[in-house]
């Protein structure tokens, strides 16, 4: 199985937005957001041919870089995965995955928590060490099911060669 880790694109600031709507969960991108993150899935779709289901966390910034994405890979579905919402952890992102019959998948959520999820499914452990900036992903690979230390780095690429990638 690959997995390819996609954090959510450039959102509204948290406290900005506040002032017109105290659920952060429902923060959306920002027009420079989706446009970067237009480009951002063109540069993923030169990497990855095709992937098999957009999984996304419930809250509307990652709903919103996971329909984008969706214009790239169709017609992979949609799904909203709750185990992907910020401060699940690891672990029940891994039973997830698990569970999921999939060649290619691809994950859109949040930070730290998807770094978390890297380092875990590669080194073991949760101190992340990837640096995922919005709209920036990586892939992982895996001989089997993924699981804890199971995982092995492709690529990590930051939003800004992702999307010079799709101008080409």
């Amino acid at each position: 199985m690959d997995i390819l880790v996609v954090r959510h694109a450039i959102a509204e600031e948290r406290e900005t937005f506040a002032k017109r709507n105290p659920d952060d969960d429902q923060r959306p991108l920002t027009k420079k957001g989706i446009e970067r993150m237009r480009d951002g899935a063109r540069g993923l779709k030169a990497l990855v041919e095709s992937v098999d289901l957009i999984a996304h966390s419930p809250l509307v910034r990652a709903q919103q870089t996971a329909e984008i994405l969706h214009k790239s890979f169709a017609p992979a579905p949609l799904l909203e995965v709750p185990e992907l919402a910020p401060g699940a952890g690891p672990a029940n992102v891994t039973a997830w995955l698990t569970a999921e019959e999939a060649e290619t998948l691809c994950i859109v959520g949040h930070e730290p928590d998807l770094s978390e999820l890297v380092a875990w499914l590669v080194c073991g452990r949760s101190e992340g060490f990837v640096d995922l900036k919005k709209g920036g992903a990586c892939l992982l690979g895996s001989q089997g099911q993924p699981g804890q230390g199971r995982c092995f780095l492709r690529w990590a690429l930051p939003p800004r060669q992702l999307r010079l990638l799709g101008r080409h």
